[in-house]
């Protein structure tokens, strides 16, 4: 397929179209991060727990929007990119709008699985509107406002979400999305010419979809469920086997399928499958420590919605800076040492949260109660992590796209793309459900120690004092106090969990990639098409 030849009227309400549906992908994900706590505290849950209801409504969302993030672009190359597009933006704009008026924590769980499979929808559709409507020149220029457009919202993204939550409601930070979509709607009904590729493959993957997402849902369902629980309810031995066995049949479907939706022989390129590997461990760290770190600074250390999204500003703000010239310098001496010094500088960030105190003074900017300059705790405790964690993100993630992309044949960039996309959202549902045991274990051992006089057995006492929350209203101080202090126990456990799996994810790099050899050049010697 030929790139279309487009005006100059059409060429800049497409680049609208496409950034619109962008940022709201983007910026839903880092607003309800940080919104998190405020939904805990004022949705009613009968059939979750705090933490666990927390733990679906992010890890929910990103095992569908994962598991069906590969179909959706084989969907748009078959049935129109145009046609998808809009679909997808209608069925995220609904969605948005059902989680902003969700009356319980259980119905936005479900609104939030449902908005992540509308999402995979949008996902693939900014990158190949571009690619099929400029050419030359044009799709360059197209390709970096659109980038820089990404950039913009890396660093205010999460300031909006806390002036919105903080400011006037959680239940906005959804349904913001709704005039956006409708705004992207008319850019593709009234500009966006339709595109399809003639050759793409008649037959669809559906099942190989489908069991991609109940091997996820089912094992993080099951893990949560379980440990949320105590192993006392059937219903999570059943999902966690369900998964198990849909994990186990998947690569044996991908293997027996004429058009499997994930081919091995991709994975028999020893580049691809290494940068895959580390994908699914770097990023689902990051993702996990996203979710985690904002319901601990809200719940457990009392820092506003604002501020705990004003803290993360730094690490967007160099990746905004240098990503860039990180990725040429890498495409010149080669990847191998970013993509080993990075994630062993974000695991060091991670490891420099484990000594925070549950006592660190909390930064209440936008409260109107306190200065908007941080407390000394602040330099002290969270930001050296924050700036750590930021320079190592910033090492990692254009050495790896252009390390990805140099993996596979030209004919496959797509493909390769789309599987590596899916990867470094599908470990995060996965990585949260492992955490989660952990967390939980680790809070109520550590509380029943600091107070032994509390039964922390009892389903009572574990329905109300919740791991990373705020104690229940009207708990006495020193209760309180070893709450805060179990809580933190946890967290420092998890963070080192999560530093571990991105020692893990440099050492596959260094192991796996060849040293030396610049990043478009890491496939193996055999470029031979897919498929």
């Amino acid at each position: 397929m030929h790139p279309v030849n487009v005006t100059g009227t059409q060429a800049r309400w497409i680049l609208l179209a496409v950034i619109l549906a962008s940022g709201i992908v983007f910026l839903d994900s880092t607003i309800v991060n940080v919104a998190l706590p405020t939904i805990a505290a004022d949705l009613p849950a009968t059939a979750v727990g705090t933490l666990e209801g927390q733990a679906y409504i992010t890890s929910g969302y990103l095992a569908t929007l994962s598991a069906f993030l590969i179909i959706a672009g084989a969907l748009a190359d078959r049935y129109g990119r145009r046609r998808i597009f809009i679909i997808g933006l209608i069925s995220f704009g609904l969605t948005s709008a059902l989680c902003g008026l969700a009356p319980t924590m259980e119905w936005l769980i479900l609104f939030r699985l449902l908005q992540g499979a509308a999402g995979a929808l949008l996902v693939p559709g900014p990158l190949s509107l571009i690619t099929a409507n400029f050419a030359g020149e044009a799709r360059a220029r197209a390709f970096g406002q659109w980038s820089a457009a990404t950039a913009a919202l890396t660093i205010l993204g999460p300031l909006a979400g806390g002036i919105i939550v903080g400011s006037f409601s959680w239940r906005l930070a959804f349904l913001v999305n709704v005039p956006l979509v409708l705004l992207a709607l008319y850019a593709a009904f009234r500009h966006v010419p339709e595109s399809r590729n003639e050759d793409a493959p008649r037959r669809l993957d559906w099942l190989g979809s489908v069991v991609i997402a109940v091997a996820v849902g089912g094992i993080t369902f099951g893990l949560i469920r379980g440990q949320e629980q105590r192993w006392s309810d059937p219903t999570a031995f059943l999902a966690l086997g369900i998964g198990i066995a849909a994990a186990l049949a998947f690569p044996i479907l991908m293997v027996r399928r004429r058009d499997p939706l994930v081919p091995p022989a991709l994975f028999r390129m020893r580049a691809f499958a290494v940068i895959n590997a580390s994908t699914f461990l770097i990023y689902g760290s990051l993702y996990t420590f996203s979710f985690l770190s904002s319901v601990y600074l809200q719940g457990v250390l009392g820092y506003t919605p604002l501020a705990a999204a004003a803290i993360s500003l730094p690490a967007g703000i160099l990746l905004t800076l240098f990503s860039t010239r990180v990725g040429t310098v890498a495409g010149r001496i080669g990847a191998w040492g970013f993509l080993v010094i990075g994630p062993a500088l974000m695991a060091a960030g991670l490891a420099w949260f484990g000594r925070i105190s549950s006592t660190s003074a909390p930064w209440l900017l936008g409260s109107g109660s306190g200065s908007a300059w941080p407390p000394t705790d602040v330099f002290v405790d969270v930001l050296p992590a924050i700036v750590l964690f930021g320079v190592g993100i910033t090492l990692v993630v254009a050495p790896l796209t252009t390390t990805l992309m140099g993996s596979v044949p030209v004919a496959n960039a797509g493909l390769g793309s789309a599987i590596n996309n899916a990867v470094s959202r599908v470990g995060s549902p996965l990585l949260l459900a492992m955490l989660y045991l952990a967390i939980t274990v680790v809070f109520y051992g550590s509380l029943h120690s600091l107070q032994p006089s509390m039964d922390t057995d009892s389903h009572a006492v574990r329905a109300a004092v919740q791991p990373l929350n705020p104690p229940p209203d009207g708990t006495d101080p020193e209760t309180a106090a070893a709450i805060d202090q179990a809580s933190t126990d946890a967290f420092h456990l998890a963070m080192l969990i999560d530093a571990a799996l991105l020692v893990a994810g440099a050492a596959v790099n260094g192991f796996g990639l060849r040293r030396g050899l610049p990043a478009a050049h890491q496939a193996d010697q055999t470029p031979a098409a897919v498929g």
